[in-house]
């Protein structure tokens, strides 16, 4: 290409990307001067969490008694900074209509959530502490608490769940789904913050995990590697849009476990102290105390062309 028509190749370019058609759909019009939420600064806060719930594990603070409280002290007031600085610029970010956002306001919500999530903390701790007792207790081949809460992906992944989902429940805006989608990209385990989760849970490999907005999930359930709970259908309102916000993923009941590459779908209810085997699809209700697995294969044998 010469010299003389690469320049209005260019021009040409940037006419065709400016045209207001071809970027609405996909053009966010922020706040104007206010803060972008930060994906990096969103990690230092997932950072700072897991360093308070596991003392000792992460980022370099000492678990010693004597100096404990004030290193919890210094890591919640940082996150209290940051924390309220990323929900303020969710605020600005998923605001619909500029004109009537009050900044004050806003800045005075951000500060009210921050500390209603930091005082959730010991709550969540508490249900961290199952889960990786779970873990632990779930696989044979865990050595300690110490190795399940240090390596392995599932309480990573757990633990943003658990962020992301308190952040949720409080009315945050899009922080709790990129804190969830940090954990997915990590782990391969991709978890709504919108699903319910008790206590006592854990994911055993973790890979290709899916679980969808509106599942619910009981206390004491395993779920193994390439398992979905998904929906099997969407409604569609009179235009033709799918209808958001209604119940359409599963519920799993108390002591459930749901082996590799089970796909359930639809709002449907897996009762509790039930057993799902690897590679069953199901759509319809499982009674409590059940146990589904394929239908165990066969061999009719095979007669070749000389008779063997």
């Amino acid at each position: 290409m010469s010299t003389n028509t690469y320049p209005e190749a260019l021009r040409t370019t940037i006419k065709a990307l400016s045209n207001e058609n071809s970027y609405k759909s996909v053009c966010h019009h922020h706040y104007p001067d206010q803060p972008m939420p930060s994906m990096q600064v969103m990690e230092e806060i997932v950072d700072l969490v897991r360093e308070i719930i596991f003392p000792g594990y992460f980022g370099g603070s000492p678990a010693r008694p004597a100096s404990i409280e004030y290193y919890i002290g210094v890591n919640v007031e940082l996150l209290y900074e940051k924390l309220r600085q990323q929900i303020f610029a969710g605020l600005c970010f998923g605001c619909d209509d500029a004109d009537r956002f009050e900044i004050a306001a806003g800045k005075k919500q951000a500060t009210e959530m921050a500390i209603q999530f930091i005082s959730q903390l010991p709550d969540i701790r508490y249900l961290m502490s199952t889960d990786v007792e779970a873990a632990y207790l779930g696989d044979p081949a865990a050595k300690s608490r110490a190795e399940v809460i240090f390596c392995y992906p599932a309480i990573r992944a757990v633990t943003n769940y658990r962020i992301a989902h308190a952040l949720l429940e409080l009315g945050v805006p899009l922080i709790p789904r990129a804190i969830s989608e940090m954990a997915h990209s990590e782990t391969g385990i991709d978890i709504h913050p919108r699903a319910k989760i008790g206590h006592s849970f854990t994911i055993d490999h973790g890979t290709g995990v899916v679980i969808g907005a509106t599942s619910i999930i009981g206390n004491h359930v395993k779920i193994y590697q390439g398992v979905t709970l998904g929906a099997k259908s969407f409604p569609l309102d009179e235009k033709g849009n799918p209808i958001k916000g209604i119940p359409r993923h599963p519920i799993v009941e108390d002591n459930v476990v749901i082996y590799s590459q089970a796909t359930i779908l639809g709002r449907i209810t897996i009762g509790a102290n039930s057993v799902i085997g690897g590679n069953v699809w199901i759509t319809s209700n499982v009674p409590p105390n059940s146990k589904v697995i394929q239908e165990k294969w066969r061999s009719t044998g095979f007669v070749g062309g000389d008779g063997i």
